[in-house]
């Protein structure tokens, strides 16, 4: 239980590479690339899984990555949406019993969720089960007017924008899913590219 967000609270946050259209046919792999930092100033560590670009692996290769580590005072997870190599979708509800620890998400745009179920029963023969996933997310709730919303699982959403504000430096986007991304699209392009 999160009481206070102190300044240099431990977290872990989510992001993955770049995938191209044939990976998608393909179920290629991309990588997964977890940043773990003290607020938004000290990167301690770095994490990497590879999953499968449309494949329902992401939930258990966040899990092993945490679980796994030598990081055993983290205090929360940060993931930049909740579908990961298109629609490899995370079951918060399981991260957050598994792990221990609260998660929070972030994203820069509501989500059509309508557009989503549409590609989903189209082409995905296990539909029904990655539409649960998306709803039963918790709500989405603005954190910065038409920038920036947030979802949370495990504590409130009170700490949790707490949390989101703590972790960012510059920007909207908190530091550690920040850095994620630049190594993540890093590691499968060769150069990484911006937030």
């Amino acid at each position: 239980m999160i009481r206070k967000v102190k300044p240099q609270i431990r977290t872990v946050g989510f992001d993955d590479g770049t995938f191209s259209f044939f990976s998608k046919l393909e179920r290629d792999k991309t990588i997964l690339i977890g940043v773990v930092m003290k607020g938004s100033q000290e990167v301690v560590g770095v994490l990497s899984r590879w999953i499968t670009v449309d494949g329902n692996d992401v939930t258990d290769a966040m899990i092993d990555a945490i679980n796994s580590s030598r990081f055993k005072d983290l205090r929360v997870i940060l993931l930049k949406g909740i579908t990961y190599a298109g629609f490899n979708i995370v079951d918060l509800e399981r991260l957050h019993r598994k792990t221990g620890l609260p998660v929070v998400v972030v994203v820069r745009k509501r989500p059509n969720l309508d557009a989503m179920e549409g590609a989903l029963r189209k082409h995905f023969s296990d539909a029904e089960e990655r539409i649960s996933l998306l709803r039963n997310a918790p709500p989405l709730v603005e954190l910065v007017p038409g920038k920036l919303y947030i979802q949370a699982t495990g504590l409130e959403i009170k700490t949790a924008g707490e949390i989101v504000r703590t972790t960012t430096k510059t920007g909207l986007i908190p530091e550690p899913l920040r850095l994620a991304h630049m190594i993540a699209s890093a590691v499968m392009t060769g150069e990484s590219k911006r937030e």
